[in-house]
């Protein structure tokens, strides 16, 4: 069975974004940007909310028209791998290598993960990557940890029903402060 893997940039307080959807905050360097790339390897789709795909699709298009990117590499990735957008208010999709899923999370996820291929990343938007984490639907995840602390953002971890333990896989610094915490959820 494949698995959905969440990768976020978090701050130090659990933040994704700021009050008002700012993510001018986050840092990366050369190393950061070849580890994302080797984690890119291992999936072969991506998963998102409705919210998210308006900025994603457009704004990894144009880092792979523009060669001299250090992330065009990875921009040409995150446009060719297959995506799924999760949504109630459209049933056809706009937007090229794109599926729409309109049924149950946990059934449309489940459906995803008995597929045939590699693992399934998720990059979200804060409403749907809370939903994934609060229905356990995420196996591994990837938080690289950005060097502040917001006081005052978005969270995805804030609307949990119950306690979910985790377990270390890797733990890295990057030379730009990120610390990646890299853990499996403890399915016992």
């Amino acid at each position: 069975m494949r698995k959905l893997r969440m990768q976020v940039q978090i701050s130090v307080d659990g933040c994704i974004a700021g009050p008002n959807n700012e993510m001018d905050w986050l840092v990366w360097d050369d190393d950061y940007i070849k580890y994302i790339n080797e984690i890119t390897e291992s999936v072969d789709t991506i998963i998102m909310g409705r919210k998210m795909v308006d900025g994603f699709i457009p704004y990894w298009t144009e880092v792979m028209n523009k060669p001299e990117d250090p992330m065009n590499a990875i921009g040409k990735k995150m446009v060719e791998i297959p995506k799924v957008v999760f949504t109630k208010t459209i049933n056809k999709s706009q937007w090229p290598n794109t599926d729409i899923a309109t049924r149950n999370l946990a059934d449309e996820i489940t459906k995803l993960k008995n597929r045939d291929g590699r693992d399934i990343i998720v990059y979200g938007g804060v409403s749907f990557d809370s939903s994934l984490i609060r229905e356990k639907l995420v196996d591994e995840f990837y938080l690289f940890v950005n060097p502040l602390i917001m006081g005052n953002g978005k969270t995805i971890f804030k609307d949990l029903r119950e306690i979910q333990k985790l377990k270390l896989i890797e733990s890295k610094v990057f030379n730009c402060g990120l610390v990646l915490l890299h853990y499996e959820v403890n399915k016992n």
